[in-house]
């Protein structure tokens, strides 16, 4: 089969197409999956430059996220046939016989979910990693709860617009950071009340602003940086701030979080695959297969802004390594 494969960390450019052999079945629960398109994400370029989390099972397939059709499946497969359509987010970290930058791959079928009827492939395969990265930070991390304010950094990307719909499904009132007026239009769409445009003020006094002075019930840090210690003022005392990103100790101190008693979550959608926690990833399925009832009602929208061929995955990398790009980028297979 096709496939693009990583043969050393570094630039775009050691991602090449290659003739790779199929993947087989391992377990009676894993089922083979034709894929028609896979999402491309942040933590791709990261691997790809950084090395992966199993660097001794180079070359690698990278591709977290996936969409295609069921071909075969194993003695124990119970909740999908051949021919069903199904997304997911699963493998592409490095491991051997993983991966979605390729034409075929086997999954548990624990990890998989029916794809949204309403969304093609390629916008089902932009959708996973992004939906549960969202979910996780704010209904598990963050708690929101409905009538409360939440603060999302970085509405127009990829997890900021699904963070700012999972907010408006719940019931709370959400502002956003955006870096232009194009980008305020867009996260309107998406339902933000209040667009704070980062670059002509300072977001933190916006959001004090909008709350009347008493902060954010819950902050979503998608930036990471001094943008983390920066949005601490935003946060109301006793709130909740989550960021996806490590914080840089050498740019700030918790001192003021810590005298606002501010609870401080650190979101990685990946650690229960890395750590094989069964009942975790059930619940990252869960998550797929109650979004995809949303998508289907009309209640969520996955912004796809481009559509690469697979075998230009150096594009992809590219763009998404410019920081300019708004939603999604996927990768068309078949």
């Amino acid at each position: 089969m096709k496939a693009v494969v990583m043969t050393t960390p570094g630039k775009p450019e050691v991602l090449q197409l290659q003739d790779v052999p199929e993947p087989k079945l391992q377990t009676d629960r894993d089922i083979l999956v034709r894929l028609h398109a896979a999402g491309v994400n942040p933590i791709d370029t990261k691997l790809r430059s950084r090395g992966t989390f199993y660097p001794d099972e180079m070359p690698a397939i990278l591709g977290c996220d996936g969409a295609g059709v069921v071909e075969a499946v194993g003695s124990a497969v119970s909740r999908f046939q051949v021919g069903d359509e199904v997304y997911f987010c699963a493998g592409g970290l490095g491991k051997s016989g993983t991966g979605n930058y390729a034409e075929l791959t086997v999954v548990d079928e624990r990890w998989v979910a029916r794809k949204p009827k309403s969304l093609s492939f390629t916008e089902a395969a932009a959708a996973p990693l992004i939906l549960i990265t969202a979910w996780e930070a704010l209904y598990d991390r963050g708690r929101l709860e409905a009538g409360q304010t939440a603060l999302i950094h970085g509405g127009a990307g990829g997890v900021g617009h699904v963070a700012i719909q999972l907010a408006k499904i719940k019931g709370a009132d959400v502002c956003t950071t955006v870096s232009s007026q194009e980008k305020a239009r867009l996260v309107r769409q998406f339902g933000a009340d209040e667009p704070i445009l980062y670059t002509q003020t300072d977001f933190a006094q916006a959001a004090l602003d909008w709350t009347e002075g008493k902060g954010v019930d819950v902050a979503f840090d998608t930036v990471g940086g001094q943008t983390f210690y920066d949005t601490v003022a935003a946060v109301k005392v006793y709130g909740d701030l989550v960021t996806i990103l490590e914080p840089d100790y050498n740019i700030g101190k918790l001192k003021t979080a810590r005298s606002r008693n501010l609870r401080i979550s650190l979101e990685l959608m990946l650690t229960p695959a890395l750590q094989g926690l069964v009942a975790a990833q059930e619940h990252q399925t869960e998550i797929l297969e109650q979004c995809a009832q949303w998508i289907d009602k009309g209640k969520l929208n996955i912004h796809l802004s481009q559509t690469i061929p697979l075998p230009d995955a150096v594009s992809a990398h590219q763009a998404i390594e410019s920081g300019s790009t708004t939603g999604k980028i996927a990768l068309q297979i078949a």
